[in-house]
């Protein structure tokens, strides 16, 4: 008997979304940071996104209700950066226990708006339930210029990779503190041609094959540049998730301006080019232990 461990998260979701009805309004449906789809203004498209931070898998009942706001609506911007838009709109969904203290809610508002405020979200709406367990499900709409966006799926053969920040060991509490590249995004998308992009929740080791695989092509890496945040090791970098940091493809005659221009306008922010894309057959998969993560597998 088939369960949704035995399949793993990939193909679970493969298998929801293979044969939904899209009409021609849709321009990248599932499989990408955010669904594209046409939108009411010419020269701009709507970027539609929906995620959720789940109590014992995001994070613990003992952490800060600050943090677990600010966490749930960091996460949903981080994916409309990927794609280089703009957030705008954003409903929410809580569900939570009936003993649950008034003054939790107030505080994991005060740390949704912590993000969504300074960006300009609008919160315009949403839903709440009781339940077991706290869940905290946000809705996100955004634009991008129908000219300049992201997707995971144009990289080209030769393309040069790319990853901000440094990687491995979210746990000790970056998970709950990071800050969207959404800024670095749109400058990117701006200033260059942005072949594939995404941003990186379930670690290299999950989200570079699968930016690989939605081009069409494999992937070559040098495992000794890969950045590593302070006392973890490279396999951790690899395969530790919830970074949220970008992972980009560009031109490689493209590569040496854009890090030499990156220096100058983001200065305190680590660009690493890792590796490049090459045709299939001749990719070279990592020998780290650490395979990223899978919401459905075992020990997960």
């Amino acid at each position: 008997m088939q369960t949704v461990t035995s399949i793993g998260e990939d193909a679970l979701v493969r298998r929801l979304t293979s044969d939904l009805p899209q009409d021609e309004s849709v321009i990248a449906g599932p499989g990408d940071d955010c669904a594209v789809v046409a939108g009411p203004a010419n020269g701009r498209h709507l970027l539609m996104k929906t995620d959720s931070v789940v109590e014992h898998i995001h994070f613990l009942r003992e952490t800060p209700a600050r943090l677990v706001g600010r966490k749930a609506m960091a996460r949903v911007v981080s994916d409309i950066a990927a794609m280089g838009g703009q957030p705008r709109h954003a409903l929410i969904t809580l569900i939570v226990r009936r003993a649950t203290e008034v003054r939790f809610v107030d505080e994991l508002y005060q740390g949704i708006r912590e993000i969504a405020d300074p960006i300009g979200i609008n919160i315009v709406g949403g839903e709440t339930s009781r339940g077991d367990t706290t869940v905290v499900s946000i809705s996100l709409l955004g634009d991008v210029s129908s000219a300049r966006w992201a997707s995971r799926s144009g990289g080209k053969p030769g393309d040069a990779l790319f990853v901000t920040g440094c990687l491995g060991g979210s746990i000790k509490g970056k998970h709950l503190t990071f800050e969207p590249r959404l800024t670095e995004a749109q400058w990117l998308v701006k200033k260059f041609p942005v072949h594939a992009m995404m941003d990186i929740s379930d670690g290299l080791a999950k989200d570079l094959p699968r930016l690989a695989e939605a081009s069409g092509l494999e992937f070559i890496i040098e495992e000794s540049v890969i950045p590593c945040s302070s006392d973890c090791s490279t396999d951790q970098a690899w395969g530790d998730g919830e970074d949220y940091e970008l992972l980009f493809a560009v031109s490689p005659k493209t590569a040496e301006r854009l890090t030499r221009e990156w220096k100058d306008q983001f200065p305190d922010l680590l660009l690493t080019q890792i590796g490049h894309l090459v045709p299939i057959g001749s990719g070279v998969i990592p020998t780290f232990q650490n395979h990223g993560w899978d919401h459905f597998k075992r020990g997960a």
